[in-house]
């Protein structure tokens, strides 16, 4: 069985940043991953991975998700000036464009391949890409919300072509709705998009009537955008789009989210698929939050306990019994019965105001 947690990183991929002012793209800095980078070296996590070299993705790849219209025009990207990358950038939502936005834009896809090969080959069990640009938002010829390429899009394409891996699923868990990959993957039941986010009735970006939860796929994609239980869709291979701007103190999300709170996401589905996970990093704008949250995700990639969550994110005590108990019955606290007591009290009480029982019956 494979073992091993493989990471994907160059600096290159911060040698783009937005040329002109821009107060919405202004979050999306290089320091994203430089600082990620670094609070995982100063953890000692680095050197207790498998690291992968970063590739290009080639045109080939590419255009398994993106039409070659799209393409050329971030092609041309690489020798406009300054004043032309902003006129193109004006033609997408929320996007920006520099001479090495292609470049950097092919690091970033090549990198997760050279992920999904490594755990689909079975030379590592997961991995992590920590890569720049992001992917989630963009669309088969749209650049959109700082995403050039899809690089989750693209990695799954590929592990069907090249792996004939027939079930994936794609967890998102990025604040933001990552419509880019649901436009994808919309018709394509072999493909299960899990996405949460905030929506708020469409006032939370990107503002459309698709993040809401009655969209759930069409034609014979249909029912495999959110609403199939995941044991029943048995995946072959979990992509995570992990987008980290729903932690605390993040500008854009605007909720509190700890770092502890992605090491449970994270572990809640490594059983799924005998354990093929592929983390590929998209959003997250404030840069000592995206970095821890970052590392607690690769402590669990690489089986380090799990931490306790505390405060408003702690679990209720029947749930920490449930965790108990497969430590075995004498590891449960006698204290915790009783607290388990009041647990179930509480539910009852719940369950019968629902049900328009009066209380205490």
């Amino acid at each position: 069985m494979a073992s091993g947690t493989a990471l994907v990183y160059d600096e290159e991929m911060m040698s783009y940043q937005l040329l002109w002012d821009d107060p919405e793209c202004a979050i999306e800095v290089p320091e994203r991953l430089s600082s990620s980078y670094k609070r995982l070296q100063d953890y000692g996590l680095v050197n207790r991975c498998v690291q992968l070299p970063i590739r290009e993705a080639t045109e080939d790849e590419i255009t398994l998700v993106h039409s070659p219209e799209y393409l050329e025009v971030v092609k041309k990207t690489q020798t406009m000036d300054v004043d032309e990358l902003k006129e193109t950038s004006k033609k997408f939502i929320a996007a920006y464009f520099h001479q090495k936005s292609y470049r950097c834009a092919k690091l970033s896809l090549g990198g997760t391949l050279q992920l999904v090969d490594a755990v689909m080959s079975g030379d590592v069990q997961n991995g992590m890409a920590l890569i720049r640009p992001p992917g989630h938002h963009s669309q088969r010829s749209e650049s959109n919300g700082f995403c050039v390429f899809n690089n989750v899009a693209v990695a799954a394409e590929y592990a069907k072509s090249k792996y004939n891996v027939q079930r994936i699923l794609i967890v998102d868990w990025d604040v933001h709705h990552g419509q880019g990959i649901q436009y994808i993957f919309e018709n394509d039941p072999s493909v299960l998009y899990f996405s949460w986010h905030r929506y708020e009735h469409g006032s939370f970006w990107p503002n459309l009537s698709e993040s809401d939860y009655d969209s759930i796929g069409k034609g014979r994609g249909t029912g495999f955008n959110v609403n199939l239980p995941w044991n029943q869709f048995n995946p072959q291979l979990v992509l995570f789009s992990a987008g980290y701007d729903s932690g605390i103190g993040d500008p854009e999300g605007r909720m509190c989210a700890t770092p502890e709170c992605f090491s449970h996401l994270t572990h809640m589905l490594m059983h799924l698929a005998g354990g093929r996970i592929c983390i590929i990093l998209e959003g997250g704008y404030h840069l000592r939050s995206l970095s821890e949250s970052v590392s607690m995700t690769l402590r669990t990639l690489l089986k380090d306990p799990i931490p306790r969550l505390s405060g408003e994110m702690i679990p209720c005590y029947s749930h920490q019994l449930w965790g108990l108990c497969s430590e075995g019955f004498c590891a449960i606290p006698s204290s915790m019965f009783a607290l388990l007591a009041v647990d179930l009290v509480q539910l009852k009480a719940a369950i019968c105001v629902t049900m328009g029982i009066a209380k205490g019956e």
